[in-house]
């Protein structure tokens, strides 16, 4: 992967933190350019197809990174086998630990100035490390930085592309100075994430946003980048999105406002973000009140025409890039 001799060092094999690791070849520096080293860190667990996807187009990245690390998370054999068949360096553990424990014994492997993290069911550019480097060395007070989805989900069927849509366009109106991190396609200074003792374990949900949240706690910058782009083949249906925006979502983030004492203003909890959500349990009660009281289906037309107001740019944004019919079945 990374243009030295094409063959590659015979593969060694020892212990690590009750894990097995592959060690994989070493990425080298572009000729002539000082730059800091960047380690991609990949935790996965049931990635399958989605995985073989993301590591064949970090193979064509260029420049390359100096390494890429793969945590195979109590993961199944189908896995293992795609893994193995690229040029990454592999932590095999026995049991799940999720993200956050898998993403952090994935950093210890580490020897980058910088890690990328990176979900499994994402594709990235070719030119990704570089758009990281350059931010990087244009800006040294970043001491983070966080990408966003592109516009063109991977997944065909309706929730697949409203739910990414949305992602896309909150992060491409959100504030460039965040105030979270993002795991799903992330970089941060290895000796700053040491230094606020990587992530939290103890959170089985959203602990990249809480990393960000203790990131801005102890005064490190992190920016969004909107320019830097991946691709989210992840299929929502009905359940999985229920279960991923509530579950995922709702239930730990309100926990870490109520940890924190406040809501930050910014990308899913900006004051849009907090009235659509109030709006939209509104509507729901008025709904289901009026199948007993038929006055309250008034008020339900009244709470639904403030939604669609409130988030007008969104629908806008929405019809442009998907049409008429995708944006009225989102509302």
């Amino acid at each position: 992967m990374g243009g030295g001799s094409s063959e590659l060092p015979s593969v060694q094999f020892w212990c690590f933190s009750q894990c097995t690791v592959q060690s994989s070849p070493v990425f080298p520096k572009p000729n002539g350019h000082m730059v800091p080293k960047i380690s991609i860190v990949v935790p996965v667990y049931a990635g399958r197809e989605p995985l073989r996807a993301l590591l064949r187009s970090i193979e064509l990245l260029d420049p390359p990174p100096f390494e890429v690390i793969v945590v195979l998370d109590g993961t199944i054999p189908e896995d293992r086998s795609i893994a193995h068949a690229a040029d990454v360096t592999i932590i095999d553990l026995p049991t799940r630990v999720r993200p956050a424990a898998a993403r952090n014994i994935g950093v210890q492997r580490c020897s980058g100035e910088i890690v990328l993290f990176l979900d499994a069911d994402v594709t990235v550019p070719e030119i990704l490390v570089g758009q990281v480097v350059t931010a990087f060395q244009d800006d040294p007070t970043i001491d983070a930085l966080i990408g966003s989805y592109d516009d063109a989900p991977g997944g065909t069927n309706f929730l697949s592309q409203y739910k990414n849509l949305l992602h896309h366009y909150v992060h491409q109106q959100g504030q460039e100075a965040a105030s979270t991190f993002w795991g799903a396609c992330g970089a941060i200074k290895r000796e700053v994430f040491d230094a606020v003792g990587g992530f939290d374990e103890s959170w089985y949900y959203i602990e990249d946003i809480e990393l960000g949240y203790r990131l801005r706690a102890a005064g490190y910058h992190i920016r969004l980048c909107k320019h830097i782009q991946v691709k989210h083949w992840k299929i929502y249906t009905p359940l999985r999105l229920i279960r991923s925006d509530v579950i995922g979502r709702a239930l730990p983030w309100s926990l870490l406002i109520l940890r924190d004492g406040h809501a930050v203003d910014d990308l899913n909890t900006d004051r849009t973000g907090r009235v659509s959500v109030v709006l939209a349990g509104l509507l729901v009660l008025t709904m289901i009140g009026g199948l007993w009281v038929s006055w309250l289906w008034v008020l339900a037309l009244g709470v639904l025409a403030l939604l669609v107001v409130l988030n007008w740019d969104i629908y806008v944004f929405l019809t442009v890039k998907r049409g008429l019919w995708v944006t009225i079945r989102a509302v």
